[in-house]
């Protein structure tokens, strides 16, 4: 697993994730990650070539790993790949997405 971000910034990504979008990263594990019948999931790791998620799926912890649309260089990358796998989630589930995060 490689990757451009320091372990700061992956903490922070992380961070951020876990205390503002813990809901999309459960929608895109059930979804995307091939895990539909997850009850929750949060985020574990970030590196250039995907997110990494632990999903609770029937009370046992499941890691997932889903794919950027493209290998990613730099953290302002992170931003707009997590909003097109949201979107990309709402899609899939057949639920509404909100306006930008």
């Amino acid at each position: 697993m490689s990757t451009p971000f320091t372990p700061d910034v992956v903490e922070a990504i992380k961070r951020h994730m876990n205390d503002d979008h813990g809901d999309d990263a459960l929608l895109i594990c059930k979804s995307l990650g091939g895990q539909p019948e997850a009850t929750g999931a949060k985020t574990t790791g970030v590196d250039s070539e995907a997110i990494e998620f632990v999903a609770v799926v029937g009370g046992e912890d499941v890691t997932v790993r889903v794919p950027w649309s493209t290998t990613l260089t730099e953290r302002a990358q992170v931003r707009g790949e997590v909003v097109r796998l949201y979107r990309e989630a709402c899609a899939a589930l057949g639920l509404p997405a909100r306006g930008e995060h």
